[in-house]
């Protein structure tokens, strides 16, 4: 079994106990727009020869919903502190159905010019406030680090809307997090509820990945195990 990763953070620390234990991985997202990241991922899946186990995290989970559709190789879809939109979903309307997202005052909007000449907008999370937005179970001294190495997503990632809801016709798994100020839990807990995803619930911030890699591994494994 493969496993196959969309997110917009680090994957090293759970990619690392994966690969020891034999699963071959494959990591890519550009973080461009929704409809672009799934046609990036999905080629990364047509590329693969064998089943595959998909994870995604935060605005990963809206790629890989789009990514896998009718996909006959993906086994498994994991979502981890993730977005599981329906069609029709964004993640931003997702993030805000929920009171205790506190993302938006924190974001550093960043003007770019697109190959046709259009402009897009970057969003990064503020240095200062990425400790405590993102990781605050993390040490600070990672954290800082993050920050300056931080991938930004574009606005329209989070505005595009989904045409696809693979979870409808995969088994998925979710890993939802209690203290994540970035996808408030409520929105979390009833987007697994709406997939029918095997969940478990752990006390992290919105970077898991990388607080309990742990965790994380584990629940891929378990999606593995249940697909054989």
């Amino acid at each position: 079994m493969h496993g196959a990763f969309a997110d917009s953070s680090s994957w090293n620390d759970v990619v690392a106990p994966l690969k020891q234990a034999g699963y071959p991985v494959a990591a890519a997202n550009p973080l461009r727009g929704l409809h672009q990241d799934a046609a990036s991922v999905r080629s990364v899946l047509d590329s693969i020869d064998g089943p595959i186990v998909l994870a995604g995290r935060s605005s990963g989970g809206s790629v890989i919903s789009e990514a896998a559709a009718d996909h006959p190789q993906v086994k498994a879809l994991v979502y981890i502190a993730a977005f599981q939109p329906d069609k029709g979903d964004s993640s931003a309307e997702l993030a805000g159905k929920f009171p205790g997202s506190t993302l938006g005052p924190t974001l550093n909007p960043v003007p770019f010019r697109q190959a046709d000449g259009s402009t897009g907008t970057d969003l990064y999370i503020k240095r200062k406030a990425f400790h405590s937005q993102f990781a605050a179970d993390v040490p600070r001294r990672t954290t800082d680090l993050m920050a300056t190495t931080q991938r930004p997503i574009t606005d329209a990632a989070l505005n595009d809307t989904a045409t696809e809801a693979a979870w409808k016709t995969i088994p998925s798994r979710a890993l939802t997090t209690t203290q994540d100020l970035t996808i408030p839990i409520a929105a979390q807990r009833l987007m697994a509820d709406r997939a029918g995803s095997h969940t478990r619930e752990v006390k992290a911030s919105h970077a898991v990945t990388v607080s309990q890699p742990q965790a994380v591994a584990r629940l891929n494994k378990q999606a593995d195990h249940t697909t054989r």
